[in-house]
This record gives C-alpha cells, structure tokens and sequence, in this order.
C-alpha cells in the first residue's frame, strides 16, 4: 500500500518541483493591502448618529457620524451671545454720547453764546456811562464780571460738545477692542467644539467598518468609522535580493488577481531597505539566496476600486 502512495505522489511532487523550477524570472507573488483611514472625534460622547454602513461609498465632505452636541450648542449659543454684548459695548465707546445728549449740549451752548452777547453789550453801554459819570465805578465792574462769567461758560460748554463728540478715553476703548477678541477666540473655540461633534468624510471611499452603533459611548479619540481611500490600495510582494538591482521607484509592474479578465498596471512607489529574512548564520552563497525585500506599488484610483485588500496577486515586471 505504502509504495502504492509513492509511486502516486512522488511524480506529483516532481511535476509540481519542475512547475517551479521553469516559473519566470520575473514572476513573483505578492497579494493586495490597503491602508485605513479611521475617523474619530477628538471630543466625547453618545453617539446619536450613524450615517453610513458597510460597504457604503462615500464622497469629501459627506457626514459619516454625530455625537451628542447639546452642551456645545449652549456653550456656542452664550459665545454669540458675549461676542454680541462685547462688540456693542465697543461701538459705544467710539461713537461718543448719544445724539439726544449731543443737541443738549449744543443748546445750552447756543444759550451762552447768546448771553455772552448781552453781557457784551452791556458792558460797553456802561463804559460811555461811567466815562459821563451816569454810573459808578462799582456798576461797571459789576458788567465786566458777568461778562467774564459769560465767555467762560462758552468756553466750558464748547469744550463739553467736542468732548462729547470724541467718545470715550483710548485706553477704555483699547480694553473694548482687547474685550472683543477675547470674546471672539472664546466663541471659535465653542465652534470648533461643535462642528467635532459632527465628523465627515475626509476623501472618497468605502466604508470598511463601523465600530460603534447609536447610543453607545464614544470615549474621545476612539474611531468611529473605518474607510478605505483607493488612493490608499496598493500591492505587496517580495523578491530575492538578487533581482533588487533590477527594480526602482516609478517602474511598472503587471498586476494579475484571480478571476481578473485581464492584468492591472501599478507603478513601484516603495522598496524595503531591509531583508524580510535573515538566516541564523553569516551570509554564504546558498543563505543569500533565502533573502527577500518587500516591494509596494500603488494603482490608478479606477484600477483600485476593483480590488479588495487580502487578494493574492502575480505580479511581473516589466
């Protein structure tokens, strides 16, 4: 029975050796690896909404997931509302008093202007008098008094008017303009809060996993949603350190998958600088052959969509 077996499998094993033995040179396995993208936000939370499944496609910008958000909604909303109060207090300050104040002043201003006038007059007349000595000496300066006290008030109100104009102090309104940036980074960063809350798509892809459902917690920074770029699916394969002289960066390889119709093109993008395996021993002729070097070349983004990392491919050089 036993030599049955031998002489069934050993000219199996020799055919299979020989199969081997006139295989190309340039042939060599490899198999199809993707690099994820694994979305998270950066802040806690229920997750409240889950926007895509397996295998969905998606596209930039499209909402993937959203956590709970209600305490970065109130935090935004009292942001505004300080942004708000802030500017206002600012534009207060550098526009002055209020118009009804302002036609105040400048009545009461018109009011001395006119009293100085009659103070004026009053004096003079009175200088032609006491000079006839109609009036004394002690009347006449009597005049001039009211009309120093005159021009003083037209000097004072004059004075009040243009300070109302002015606004207030600059160093008040600097402390405003300094009290509205403040406000202002204080109500980005509340923003900021919230849209994290709310994560989208970076690139377009394929939802490769989903790793939360709705209602559990999301600790912060823990991945949500796994997605597979093309850009991001390439080929590895290995080859015996005797043919890495032959292969460089932006060469061309022929990619073939099972149940493919026809091979893919994919350009070499990356070469190991280490061996994949080291024999025990010092180098000799024989171990030299036991070395290999990884190899990676990425696809055109309408190539890669066909593939799925984990398929075994041949790949030949050219």
């Amino acid at each position: 029975m036993k030599s049955f077996w031998n002489n069934i499998l050993i000219p199996l094993v020799a055919a299979a050796l020989a199969g081997c033995s006139q295989r190309p040179a340039d042939y060599f396995q490899g198999y199809i690896e993707g690099e994820f993208v694994y979305l998270a936000a950066p802040l806690g939370g229920a997750l409240t909404h889950l926007d895509v499944a397996r295998g969905d496609e998606v596209k930039p910008g499209q909402v993937l997931f959203e956590l709970e958000r209600q305490s970065e909604a109130a935090a935004l909303d009292q942001a505004n509302q300080n942004l708000a109060q802030a500017k206002a207090q600012l534009a207060d300050l550098t526009k002055g008093k209020r118009p009804s104040e302002i036609d105040a002043l400048q009545a009461q201003l018109e009011h001395a202007k006119a009293s100085l006038q009659l103070a004026d007059a009053e004096f003079k007349r009175r200088e032609k008098l006491v000079d006839s000595k109609v009036i004394s000496q002690e009347e006449l300066d009597q005049s001039r008094t009211q009309k120093t006290l005159a021009e003083a008030q037209v000097t004072q109100l004059t004075a009040d008017l243009e300070t109302a104009k002015l606004g207030a102090r600059q160093d008040a309104i600097h402390a405003a303009q300094a009290a509205v940036e403040a406000q202002q980074a204080a109500w980005a960063k509340a923003q900021w809060a919230f849209g994290q809350k709310r994560q989208i798509s970076p690139t377009n892809g394929v939802v490769q996993d989903t790793l939360y459902r709705a209602g559990e917690w999301v600790a912060a920074g823990n991945p949500v949603v796994v997605v597979l770029p093309p850009t991001n699916i390439k080929v590895r394969f290995f080859v015996p350190q005797a043919i890495l002289p032959q292969i460089k960066p932006g060469q061309t390889v022929s990619v073939q998958c099972d149940g493919a119709s026809a091979p893919i093109q994919a350009t070499i993008n990356y070469i190991s600088t280490k061996a994949e395996y080291t024999p025990p021993v010092i180098y000799s002729r024989e171990t030299r052959a036991e070395l290999v070097f990884m190899i990676e070349a990425t696809f055109a983004p309408a190539d890669a969509a066909k593939l799925r990392p984990g398929q075994p491919a041949d790949v030949y050089l050219k």
